[in-house]
């Protein structure tokens, strides 16, 4: 079991997958009005960004060098203004957002609770307890962290990059020719920092995946642990295994450690290029001094969603992994199939033929081998035998908790509750 465990764990998949984020996002079509309204609210929400520099830039060239008071205050108030209707705006966006995804999040755990319970035992033989309460809980945990963060705040920052873009070559093209020259180069460190992320984050799934599983080992297995004195080496290969995961962690941390600083870097860089190019221009009569001091401001704007990549990535890479398994689980056939319109007795007299029935927990190793018996209505009757006879067999196959292999199972000798493989008779 812990192996099978394992093995599904290092299943990791891409980083970005078409396929699993369109089967993801049918969940959110029954809430497609709420998304048009978040929609719109993230694209206010672009607009206040952008609304905000160009008034202090209006503030400084029209009412500030003409000394004009009345003027820029009116220009504070609306700065005021735009700031306060920000707020709004983005507390209807998140809270909407957030709503819809908690919505199609719990349709999707209703969803895996009702196909698991649909399974037969021999499915959670193979499947430990643990394995499926994480992908109930903590894998739509990590999709509906998709929802509310990642998808939603990465088309808010891809609308601001090119908002601010835009707003920048409409105020001076020279000037955001100047400011977007290391641009370049921060988009080939961002894809450095991607393809070591996604190594480190692939690489501490799977340690943490051995983790988990020798732990869940020692636990369970702590009584033969101790009788066998096997306690030290079982700490050392515990300790071997942490020792792992702590350091993959720490790479991790380096390379964020290292990115965000480099992005700092290039964003006062970019200012500082700024600030010389665009001084010489005021000095020159050629650009004002508030388009200097808006481009500033949209210089920063800009460079925070680049700092946010880090985090977004790792969502990205969580929330396709977590799909993954949970489409995994749900594309699970049914192995026992109730019947449309199941066939009732009106009448149980109790009577029960088992003829040739052979079943098996596992492909190949039979535990029923043949078995017939005749009980008649009324008549008591024991299973004697061996622990590991097979008395608990005939019972799950009695009950069709366990579909039979060969041979068949009746009821009350009637034909439509015949209990044979493949075939989905009601008992």
């Amino acid at each position: 079991m812990i192996g099978a465990e394992h093995q599904e764990e290092e299943i990791l998949g891409k980083a970005y997958d078409s396929r699993l984020m369109l089967r993801v996002l049918r969940y959110l079509r029954p809430y497609w009005k709420l998304l048009a309204v978040s929609f719109v609210f993230l694209m206010l929400q672009t607009g206040a960004q952008l609304l905000g520099p160009y008034i202090t830039k209006i503030a400084i060239d029209r009412y500030i060098a003409q000394r004009d008071i009345a003027g820029l205050d009116l220009m504070a108030l609306a700065y005021l203004g735009v700031v306060l209707v920000g707020f709004i705006v983005v507390f209807i966006q998140t809270y909407t957002t957030e709503y819809t995804g908690q919505r199609a999040m719990h349709d999707l755990r209703m969803e895996i609770f009702s196909h698991l319970q649909k399974q037969d035992l021999a499915y959670f033989d193979r499947n430990p307890i643990g394995r499926l309460m994480t992908r109930t809980i903590n894998d739509v945990e990590t999709l509906n962290e998709l929802f509310s963060t990642g998808v939603v705040g990465l088309l808010g920052d891809v609308s601001i990059v090119f908002g601010i873009a835009i707003m920048m070559f409409w105020l001076d093209w020279e000037l955001a020719l100047v400011c977007l020259t290391a641009f370049p180069i921060i988009l080939y460190i961002s894809r450095f920092y991607r393809s070591r992320a996604r190594d480190v984050y692939r690489e501490s799934r799977l340690i943490l995946g051995r983790l988990n599983a020798g732990l869940q080992e020692n636990i369970a297995g702590v009584a033969t642990i101790q009788a066998f004195g096997q306690e030290e080496k079982m700490y050392r290969r515990f300790q071997d295994v942490n020792l792992s995961y702590r350091n993959v962690l720490l790479r991790s941390i380096r390379y964020n450690a290292l990115f965000f600083p480099v992005i700092e870097v290039f964003s006062a860089l970019t200012i500082g290029l700024l600030l010389w190019y665009g001084g010489r221009q005021i000095l020159a009569n050629t650009v004002s001094a508030g388009v200097v001091v808006a481009f500033i401001q949209y210089i920063q704007r800009m460079y925070q969603p680049i700092r946010d990549l880090a985090e977004k990535y790792n969502i990205m890479q969580a929330a396709m992994a977590s799909s993954e398994r949970i489409f995994t689980l749900l594309d699970t056939p049914e192995t026992l199939v109730n019947p449309a319109v199941p066939q009732r007795s009106k009448v149980f007299n109790g009577e029960v033929e088992f003829d040739e029935v052979w079943l098996s927990y596992r492909s190949g190793e039979p535990v029923l081998k043949g078995i017939s018996f005749h009980v008649h209505p009324g008549e008591k009757i024991a299973l004697v035998g061996a622990t590991g006879g097979g008395k608990t067999s005939i019972i799950s196959a009695l009950c069709r908790f366990y579909d039979v292999e060969r041979g068949s199972v009746r009821v009350d000798v009637n034909p439509a509750s015949f209990i044979q493989p493949s075939q989905s008779a009601p008992v």
